[in-house]
């Protein structure tokens, strides 16, 4: 690739270059940043469902209220197993 005079060719090869390290460690921990993205696009679809908060207090409540991982039933009841119709 060293001899290659097309450009594409010659910016593909600079950009493997230089993420080498990036490039094998992804390969090796085979870890992605797929967590991350995931996380990203709920909070994306928290300020979307809200049209804007008044300020950063409000969006921050939304989204600890939203991706929190708490559990809103309150101590001893349980949740319902049919409902009458």
């Amino acid at each position: 690739m060293k001899r290659s005079r097309l450009a594409p060719v010659i910016k593909t090869a600079k950009t493997i270059k230089t993420h080498l390290w990036g490039i094998l460690n992804a390969i090796v921990t085979a870890s992605t940043n797929a967590i991350g993205e995931s996380l990203n696009a709920r909070i994306q679809k928290i300020k979307a469902m809200a049209c804007g908060f008044r300020n950063r207090a409000r969006l921050r409540r939304a989204i600890l209220f939203h991706l929190g991982g708490l559990d809103l039933m309150p101590p001893g009841a349980s949740y319902p197993t049919h409902t009458k119709a």
